[in-house]
């Protein structure tokens, strides 16, 4: 790819894309453009990997071809300021920050803009994320695949209407904690059960993301591969009672769909103006 990529912001998320992009070979680091309000962070980022340090928003915005909105949603007004008079009709702007729609960003620099928003998670930072991308009508299939390949450098992807970005952020977005919860939960009563807790970690860690890759790639319904692990009168299924009993399905769908309805609820209360 021969654009030039620049990012207006490099916290925790803007920093996994740019990394992502570099460790895939996606683009050379020195297509990559980036500013962040703490100068320490960009300056690092090219005395390591030799990307280019902007001076301001402006500055990205007047040298990339598809820029990565990676701010905070707080600071998303001011940031959209800032480079609203310098963007041109054929850049690309990749929105990653939560709740702040198309229309309320096309508000702000142009409803005829080019505009891509993008909800990763948090397993971006080691290359396993899942995102949704939702492009506007102006952008072209060209320019949506330029990007897809760009967010493919950092995990999976998805192409979903924007309506559907809550449930995003329930089932993506909020989940890994849940499931950092699961893993806790199963570490510990692997330490009662007398493994140390490191191995403890490394056993449940492994056992989630070992199952997750199974339903990914194996294409099977994961009930059917829970059955596959239910032995007639075993341990597992004996397991699987307890959680039935507990109401382990009914508190996971609950908390997935409180995350997605308070995702609603703040994107009514979080627009740039």
């Amino acid at each position: 790819m021969n654009n030039k990529i620049g990012f207006i912001g490099c916290g925790n998320m803007g920093r996994a894309i740019l990394l992502g992009l570099i460790a895939s070979h996606v683009v050379s680091p020195q297509q990559i453009i980036a500013y962040d309000i703490i100068p320490d962070i960009t300056d690092g980022l090219a005395s390591q990997h030799g990307i280019i340090a902007a001076t301001s928003n402006a500055d990205v915005a007047l040298q990339a071809d598809i820029i990565f909105l990676a701010v905070k949603p707080d600071v998303v007004n001011r940031a959209l300021h800032d480079i609203a008079d310098v963007l041109n009709p054929n850049q690309v702007l990749v929105s990653i920050a939560a709740g702040i729609s198309l229309e309320a960003i096309g508000a702000v620099i142009g409803a005829e803009r080019k505009v891509v928003r993008v909800m990763p998670n948090t397993p971006a930072l080691v290359r396993e994320a899942i995102c949704s991308v939702t492009p506007n009508a102006q952008v072209t299939p060209e320019e949506l695949e330029q990007v897809n390949t760009l967010i493919g450098s950092i995990g999976r992807y998805e192409q979903v209407p924007e309506y559907l970005i809550h449930a995003v952020t329930g089932v993506g977005g909020s989940a890994p904690a849940f499931v950092f919860i699961l893993i806790e939960a199963m570490a510990d009563a692997a330490v009662a059960g007398g493994l140390t807790r490191k191995q403890a970690y490394q056993f449940a860690a492994q056992t989630v993301l070992g199952s997750a890759k199974l339903v990914l790639e194996s294409g099977q319904h994961p009930g059917a591969l829970k059955d596959n692990v239910c032995s007639p009168g075993g341990t597992t299924i004996e397991g699987v009672a307890v959680l039935e009993d507990k109401g382990f399905r009914a508190a996971i769908y609950q908390a997935v769909r409180a995350s997605t309805l308070k995702s609603v609820r703040l994107s009514q209360d979080t627009k740039p103006a």
